[in-house]
């Protein structure tokens, strides 16, 4: 048995005009704020002597790699994103950033909006668009039936309402 793994599908490069300054302040804070701290700690913590047994510059070097690595990885994801700035031509499907109502069998209505990969878990109720649900919703309209496999099973929705909101 190996321990090799496909790589992960790609990510879709589209981001709402929100998403693109969340990005951008978390690049700006980790490049301008965090990583020059972490490094004067590493200095001082160098100073004191022995390396190998200094918890604080392993810790510390261990930090720098992974502010290192999330910059990069930052830096690729804004530079190749495609920012929407703009409502689709037919506001009355589905499509990347918009909010959707959706009500269940049991008649309870959930609110969802379809964004980015890296824009899930800014606020609740985002829905990645490459997710099951983001996929089953994309060009969908208002009374369409989705139905998608759930842990519990296989679950029914209704489409209650669409709406977009103006990009800033």
């Amino acid at each position: 048995m190996s321990r090799y793994r496909p790589p992960a599908p790609p990510k879709s490069n589209y981001l709402t005009v929100e998403g693109e300054t969340r990005l951008r302040q978390e690049l700006d804070f980790l490049w301008r704020d965090e990583r020059p701290r972490v490094t004067q700690q590493v200095s001082e913590a160098a100073a004191l002597g022995d390396r190998s047994e200094n918890a604080e510059y392993i810790y510390g070097k261990k930090r720098l790699r992974e502010i290192d690595r999330r910059v990069r990885y930052l830096r690729n994801r804004l530079e190749d994103a495609t920012v929407v700035k703009s409502l689709p031509s037919d506001t009355n499907k589905i499509y990347f950033g918009a909010w959707v109502e959706l009500e269940d069998s049991n008649g309870d209505i959930d609110s969802y909006r379809i964004v980015g990969p890296d824009e899930v878990g800014d606020k609740p109720g985002y829905v990645s668009m490459d997710a099951p649900l983001g996929r089953a919703l994309l060009g969908k309209q208002v009374d369409d039936e989705i139905s998608i496999v759930t842990p519990g099973g296989r679950t029914r929705y209704y489409v209650a309402a669409i709406r977009y909101t103006m990009p800033a």
